[in-house]
């Protein structure tokens, strides 16, 4: 049995789509992190993110915030899409 290229495009987007899913989970579910990274965030994000919110970087496709220890609930009851843990804020690459 040979493996076409679009299974194998399949499933490396399958991989990827679950370990993005295993990522949010454990955040969410885990300790705080240092830093977290919201990817894709809404027009308007930023004026519903809590004072206590910092955006320490930002671009087009995401920002990476750090805050208290409930920074990533604030950040889904702010309007965020998906919310990744970040680790450092300047390891990301998302300085413009």
């Amino acid at each position: 049995m040979t493996i076409r290229p679009i299974q194998l495009l399949l499933g490396l987007l399958l991989a990827g789509l679950g370990w993005i899913a295993v990522l949010a989970l454990v955040l969410r579910l885990g300790g705080p992190a240092p830093a977290v990274l919201v990817v894709l965030p809404p027009p308007g994000f930023l004026q519903e993110v809590p004072p206590d919110v910092t955006i320490t970087d930002r671009n087009a496709l995401g920002l990476v915030a750090r805050g208290s220890r409930n920074l990533v609930a604030e950040l889904y009851r702010a309007g965020a899409p998906l919310v990744l843990p970040a680790g450092l804020a300047g390891c990301l690459g998302l300085a413009s």
